[in-house]
């Protein structure tokens, strides 16, 4: 096996480990994490557009939701790189690489049902798997060996 091979699947685990890792916190370390993050956005588009009076709350809600949505683009490129390293590519790649990626989201969101103040959404999944698809879809487009 060689390194290259090795440090694909290599990340892919551990970006799948800190995802697991970050649906594991309850939900209030949850919100916390996520409302000072968004307090940052806000001050840096405060910072260039004067006058802009952004919600923390509603703003809060779509960088949550924005996290699902990258964390599994990220994840699915890792998936289909580390499969195409392996020599599966083609269809057979992506076949495999989204139902990895479906599996792992609803994995997570069964997991969170478990995490106090946690709840595993079927809507979540969708958005998962959707940033997952594209994170595929643009690998693929990108990659030397194009779509076959």
């Amino acid at each position: 096996m060689n390194l290259k091979k090795i440090l694909s699947w290599a990340a892919m685990v551990l970006w799948m480990a800190l995802i697991f890792y970050l649906s594991h916190q309850p939900a209030t370390a949850s919100n916390e994490l996520s409302t000072g993050i968004t307090a940052v956005i806000i001050q840096a588009v405060e910072k260039v557009i004067s006058g802009a009076d952004l919600d923390i709350s509603s703003f809060n809600h779509l960088v949550r939701k924005s996290a699902h949505f990258f964390a599994y683009l990220i994840l699915g490129i890792l998936v289909i790189k580390a499969l195409s390293r392996s020599g599966t590519s083609g269809y057979k790649g992506i076949f495999l690489a989204l139902f990895f990626c479906l599996l792992c989201a609803i994995a997570d969101e069964a997991h969170q049902l478990l995490v106090p103040g946690r709840g595993g959404q079927l809507k979540d999944v969708i958005l998962d798997s959707t940033g997952a698809s594209i994170g595929i879809f643009v690998f693929r487009c990108f990659s030397s060996k194009g779509p076959n």
